[in-house]
């Protein structure tokens, strides 16, 4: 693969600031910026950038106080030359965050920016720059691609433990110079408090830092807005979102555990019942911290399509939002199904424009996984499979739908990608070991946690006929990241022979699983 080399890794993060290293943060570290701060704004958060394409790009940043958004873009990191963009004003009504569209980029070239915030009442008054680069993609084919993707940060009360070298496992993807990563959902727990320390099963001590908002389940949307700052207080996190590009879905967690729209909840540590309106609050400060290029639109959707040049496009699932109630799932009709019917219709419109040699389905969800929802102490079901061997029934429907049209579209290159359940995986799906037959083989790729809990391996629906080629997964529940068990996949496309290869890598970069696939086949 003739992959360019990744410049200037030693001082990309210069003015940069550093985490606190106490454990406990005190509440000006963990709420809205004070008005009465002395001196220039601040950008302690770090910067990151978003849904980059051949030409364009999301830059990020947050701010201590009000401060208007500059960004400045050059080739070199000396910003000789450099282009300036005007970006927003970052106030209280985005919690001081802010995004700035690069448009009209270099295609396949490192783009080196900075961010200053300048006050508003005198826009002389800058405060020290925050450096980043990220990688355009490239127009040319011959220049491949890489990128790594997983899911699930700081769940089951797993939170950044100094101790342990806080979310190590950025910085084994980093290692990698991908050109972007794609975060498969759960980037925060906003059901799922962290507290001090944790005793694990061999007695020692887990420490937690922790914050206010952090410390019970997120209702408001101060706490939802808590809940991502907490993330940002890593300082691998930090450096990997100055070095690489996000491609950011969201699932349930950064709302409460397996919610559906017009759920009311039972949980007894909310007094606000109403997912819906947790969910509205959780929307917000989604779209707050993370660079998307479509919240931005009126319909404020999550799903779209990110074109990375002429080998990949990544279509962005929302399994979330459109869904219907959680139930048994053994309807024999259901057209709302995971997706809803817009959404589906959309994923099927933007599956047959696309010209790129392979098609990444990021689904927030696994397919012929049996995810259950025993939340109300009844068997529901919370992803797809619902554990019926036979014929398509519930929100397999809509995915039966969906299979077969990509057989009859000839539709190719198409591989799934996604997280939630906590180990990973590898699963082929073929019509011959198949109850629903008309589709083509293709492979759902599993990752994750990020640094969460790890789970047991859930059991397969064979109504897709998916056969378990790879797992490593551990025997018992909740297993801390201190035990193991903590995953990222990668993706390298050959430019030159367009093959595709996944690799499932744990935490520190270790290869477990290599599966090669090739271009140009139906399914894949």
């Amino acid at each position: 693969m003739s992959h360019r080399p990744f410049p200037g890794r030693r001082s990309v993060l210069r003015g940069s600031l550093a985490a606190s290293a106490a454990l406990t943060l005190p509440t000006a570290l963990g709420s809205a910026p004070a008005f009465a701060l002395s001196g220039r704004p601040k950008a302690g958060w770090g910067v990151q950038t978003g849904d980059v394409t051949s030409d364009s790009g999301l830059v990020w940043v947050r701010s201590d106080r009000p401060a208007r958004m500059i960004v400045e873009t050059s080739a070199t990191e000396s910003f000789r030359g450099a282009r300036r963009w005007h970006g927003p004003l970052l106030g209280t009504d985005t919690d001081f965050t802010g995004t700035t569209r690069l448009r009209g980029l270099p295609s396949g070239e490192q783009i080196h920016y900075r961010v200053l915030l300048a006050d508003p009442d005198d826009p002389r008054r800058t405060g020290e720059p925050v450096t980043g680069t990220f990688r355009t993609a490239s127009a040319r084919r011959r220049d491949g691609v890489r990128f790594v993707w997983s899911g699930d940060l700081a769940g089951q009360g797993w939170g950044i433990n100094p101790d342990f070298g806080g979310y190590r496992i950025y910085s084994a993807m980093a290692a990698l110079d991908p050109d972007f990563f794609l975060c498969s959902g759960d980037n925060v727990y906003a059901d799922g408090p962290i507290s001090a320390s944790v005793t694990l099963p061999d007695g020692s001590t887990w420490r937690n830092i922790t914050t206010e908002e952090k410390s019970k389940v997120a209702e408001t949307l101060t706490e939802f807005r808590g809940n991502f700052r907490y993330n940002l207080l890593d300082d691998n996190l930090k450096r990997f979102n100055a070095q690489v590009p996000s491609i950011i879905q969201w699932d349930d967690h950064e709302v409460t555990n397996n919610w559906f729209p017009g759920e009311i909840l039972g949980d007894s540590r909310y007094t606000e019942k109403n997912v819906d309106v947790l969910a509205a609050r959780a929307r917000q400060a989604f779209s707050e911290y993370f660079p998307i290029s479509t919240l931005r639109r009126p319909d404020g959707r999550v799903y779209r399509v990110v074109h990375h040049g002429p080998l990949l496009d990544v279509f962005v699932l929302d399994m979330r939002t459109y869904r219907n109630a959680n139930s048994t799932d053994d309807q024999a009709t259901d057209a709302q199904g995971i997706l809803g019917a817009e959404q589906l219709e959309w994923l099927k419109r933007e599956l047959s424009r696309s010209r790129a040699v392979w098609k990444v389905i990021a689904s927030d969800m696994p397919l012929g996984l049996v995810v259950p929802d025993t939340g109300d102490g009844k068997p529901n079901i919370e992803a797809v499979a619902q554990g019926d061997p036979g014929a398509p029934l519930g929100r397999e429907l809509q995915i039966a739908e969906l299979l077969r049209f990509i057989k009859h579209r000839r539709i190719t290159g198409t591989v799934w990608l996604t997280a939630d359940v906590h180990y990973t995986s590898a699963q082929h799906y073929q019509p011959s070991r198949a109850a629903f037959t008309d589709f083509e083989p293709f492979w759902e790729f599993v990752s994750g946690p990020l640094n969460a809990g790890a789970f047991p391996a859930n059991t397969l629906d064979n109504t897709f006929g998916p056969e378990r080629v790879f797992i490593k997964a551990p025997t018992t529940a909740n297993v801390s990241p201190a035990g193991g068990y903590q995953f990222f996949g990668e993706v390298d496309i050959d430019g030159d022979s367009g093959e595709l290869t996944v690799r499932l890598r744990e935490s520190d970069g270790t290869v477990l699983f290599t599966q090669v696939l090739q271009p140009g086949r139906v399914g894949q």
